[in-house]
């Protein structure tokens, strides 16, 4: 029902919009302005009589239908509504379209590992395959600060694919009864135990390929490698098994693990490098799954400043890691050992490091721990061959043939010479070449026959850079008896030295001996 108010409204819009006319029931305006107070409010109803009446009004009586127009409900286009349905219809085509797409995907990926499936049982690999050591991608981590290149990730990542080595040599001591006692005299021998460490940097059908330091290996008479789990500790072997079938390997688990024999498969005393083979049959089956190839990046993209982690087995106590920054690149350093340009660390490196991984945060390895340069009076300096320089001499190691220190003595070689090492003064007083200088030569020995003089500086044996009487030694006791090698010399003509090449058929050892005790005997 409408009150006062409304009515009042309903009047001033009449007089605004009423035509001149006086209102009639018969004006359909009047119809809707002019109704009863108490005649309830039917809207839509009076609407459509209205425009009923409207349309059945006679031709001469249709000159108040504009007013009646204006209060018409207003009917919406039918172009809108056929619009509306059309778009109803393209969306059920595109849903249908998506889930055809969907099941087409779906049906796919089945197929293509049911493929990948018959054909990995079809062709199966035929030798055992090291894995590959999983990379940090640091620029995929960077919204989660424990794993942006962390520390953690890295050694977790790249500790199956580091090794401890542990070498055993034999070194002369002397006698001191002979200056206090009068007693005995001269020297003896005493077994010596040292620990390194190495990197696993490759294999091939029979062999694993560890990469260290030559001053880690030189001189050993015996070789032992112990793997590492991802969580630092010693993998070992859960089988009792303590001898393979390998002729010349073996694996033993100790308290630190299983310790494989190893092999020295190649040198370069010039820098500092060495490779070192394990057989894979000497290789428990469950110590392999746990180990993993190491991923070689290069050094030559390092900056100062850039995080690294060292990992390696310091004092021999086990696989450890430490953190810094590459101080500086391109460091001249000589030492004992080394002489040459070296990556510069903070990280600490101890003894025992000597052959682990120098690491940036994506887990690769950008150098091989090398030495440590300590004093009172400065913090250590860790330093590491750049990996860019040491890979491909590590290349030409790992493809030389595996040699077996030779046992028998009745089989072991000799050059027939005495030497003495050329240290680095008489080298920078009398611009001689780095190598062993030959004080006297066998008369009828191996040597001798192949023309090598006193005075001659060997430089290399057998491919192999010698430095000291010790280098020469320890390549000479792979080799036996009859085998011919080849022997780079440098012999001073007109006051300069000259390189030349030589061929030498080793000689016995044992045939050394006899010659030298019928001379004591005088025939």
């Amino acid at each position: 029902m409408r009150n006062s108010q409304e009515s009042e409204t309903d009047s001033q819009q009449q007089n605004m919009q009423e035509p001149q006319e006086a209102p009639s029931e018969e004006n359909p305006y009047y119809a809707r302005t002019y109704r009863k107070v108490s005649e309830p409010r039917t809207e839509n109803r009076s609407t459509e009589e209205t425009a009923d009446n409207t349309a059945r009004e006679p031709a001469g009586e249709k000159k108040n239908s504009y007013s009646s127009y204006q209060f018409a409900t207003p009917v919406p286009p039918e172009k809108e509504a056929k619009k509306k349905k059309n778009t109803s219809g393209a969306a059920r085509k595109l849903g249908f379209a998506a889930a055809c797409a969907a099941v087409f995907g779906l049906v796919a990926g089945v197929v293509f590992q049911g493929v990948n499936y018959v054909g990995n049982q079809l062709t199966p690999e035929e030798n055992t395959q090291i894995a590959q050591a999983q990379l940090t991608n640091s620029s995929t981590a960077s919204s989660d600060s424990s794993s942006q290149g962390s520390v953690a990730q890295v050694a977790a990542n790249v500790m199956p694919s580091i090794v401890a080595i542990t070498s055993i040599s034999v070194q002369e001591i002397p006698n001191y009864y002979g200056y206090f006692f009068n007693y005995g005299g001269g020297t003896q021998e005493q077994e010596t135990e040292s620990s390194g460490s190495g990197i696993i940097v490759g294999q091939n059908d029979t062999e694993l390929l560890i990469a260290t330091n030559n001053h880690v290996v030189e001189g050993a008479t015996s070789l032992s490698v112990c793997f590492t789990n991802q969580d630092g500790t010693a993998a070992s072997s859960q089988s009792d098994v303590e001898n393979t079938s390998s002729d010349s390997g073996s694996s033993t688990d100790l308290e630190g693990g299983t310790a494989v024999t190893a092999q020295v498969k190649g040198t370069d005393v010039d820098n500092d490098l060495a490779v070192v083979s394990v057989n894979l049959s000497d290789i428990p089956e469950d110590v392999l799954n746990e180990i993993a190839i190491a991923n070689l990046g290069s050094s030559d993209d390092l900056v100062v400043g850039e995080q690294v982690v060292a990992i390696g087995n310091a004092l021999g106590y086990g696989q450890s890691v430490t953190s810094g920054y590459v101080s500086a690149l391109n460091k001249q350093v000589s030492s004992d050992d080394v002489d040459g340009t070296f990556i510069q660390t903070d990280a600490a490196i101890n003894p025992g490091n000597s052959g682990g991984a120098l690491l940036n945060m994506n887990g690769e390895v950008v150098g091989i721990n090398s030495s440590k340069i300590a004093s009172s009076s400065v913090e250590g300096m860790g330093f590491a061959i750049p990996i860019s320089r040491a890979e491909p001499i590590l290349d030409e190691l790992m493809n030389r043939e595996t040699r077996q220190k030779v046992e028998d003595e009745s089989q072991a070689a000799y050059l027939g010479i005495t030497c003495i090492n050329v240290t680095s003064n008489t080298e920078e007083m009398y611009n001689m070449p780095v190598g062993v200088f030959v004080s006297s030569v066998e008369e009828g020995g191996p040597a001798a026959e192949a023309g090598i003089q006193q005075g001659d500086i060997i430089q290399k044996f057998d491919g192999t850079t010698v430095q000291t009487y010790d280098n020469l030694t320890n390549q000479l006791s792979y080799y036996q008896a009859g085998e011919q090698v080849e022997i780079v010399i440098s012999r001073a003509e007109g006051g300069q030295y000259q390189e030349q090449t030589v061929t030498v058929t080793l000689g016995a050892k044992s045939d050394a001996q006899s010659s030298a005790q019928d001379s004591q005997n005088g025939q």
